[in-house]
């Protein structure tokens, strides 16, 4: 199976933000950085000790859910949900959110009320304490040196949704430039319908702002997680995995675009 990328249509930009302030700048850099790699090494060796009897993970994820929420406060951004009703009609789907910023994961850590599991890059497996985390975890890597490894790995995550485990994805595959929705591929809906469990839009306002890619000062602001309705696959099959990504992207771009005013 491949994964074709279902186009963007042209949408506006998101509106123009400051950038952080010169103190903010020297903070960030100074003080904020250096506690936020401080507070990985110290949760993720904590993880890699209760990896050595948790098999069931939830340990492992309540010291991940620590870890983002003490990131958060060292961001001094405070963080909404909406729609968090909508999370507790399923006890077992796929969560897809839009990646604006290497805060994203820890968002997503510190507000989801339930264990989960990620779909990331396999080449994270090899980064010191995240990577330990991510195999100890149970974590899914995501192989894409090729179209078999791919399907394989996505199988892999098919396999977790019918063990009764959530997933959380990134169908862009990537975080965005500019703060616009890079194209999905069609791995989420895959393997929503190959597991028979609904898809859920997750849309993520602010963290672009907050962190934009290449850049390391940290801008803090309001962050908001808005959570769609779910998407049913009941009686679809693969073939329609690429209108069902289309659905997907739709109601991200839309709510991001409509969303609450947490952006400059």
């Amino acid at each position: 199976m491949t994964q074709p990328a279902i186009s963007e249509p042209i949408r506006e930009a998101p509106p123009a933000h400051r950038g952080p302030s010169f103190f903010m700048r020297w903070l960030t850099y100074l003080v904020l950085l250096p506690l936020i790699a401080v507070a990985t090494t110290f949760f993720g060796m904590i993880s890699l000790v209760c990896g050595l009897w948790d098999r069931s993970g939830r340990e492992q994820h309540f010291i991940a859910h620590l870890w983002a929420r003490t990131l958060l406060l060292l961001s001094f951004s405070r963080v909404k949900v909406i729609g968090r009703e909508k999370l507790h009609l399923h006890e077992t789907a796929v969560y897809a959110a839009n990646h604006l910023s290497y805060m994203d994961t820890p968002v997503l850590f510190s507000r989801l009320p339930f264990q989960f599991r990620i779909l990331a890059k396999q080449g994270l497996w090899k980064v010191p304490f995240i990577g330990w985390y991510l195999n100890r975890s149970g974590q899914v890597p995501v192989d894409q040196s090729s179209a078999r490894n791919a399907v394989a790995s996505l199988n892999r995550g098919v396999a977790t949704l019918k063990h009764g485990l959530p997933l959380v994805i990134f169908p862009e595959g990537g975080r965005a430039a500019d703060g616009r929705t890079r194209p999905f591929v069609s791995g989420a809906a895959y393997m929503a319908i190959k597991a028979q469990v609904p898809l859920v839009p997750i849309t993520l306002i602010g963290t672009y702002e907050l962190l934009p890619i290449h850049t390391y000062a940290l801008n803090p602001r309001p962050l908001a997680i808005i959570i769609g309705d779910p998407i049913p696959t009941t009686g679809l099959t693969t073939r329609d995995a690429d209108t069902l990504t289309q659905q997907l992207f739709d109601a991200i771009t839309t709510t991001y675009m409509q969303g609450p005013g947490t952006r400059d």
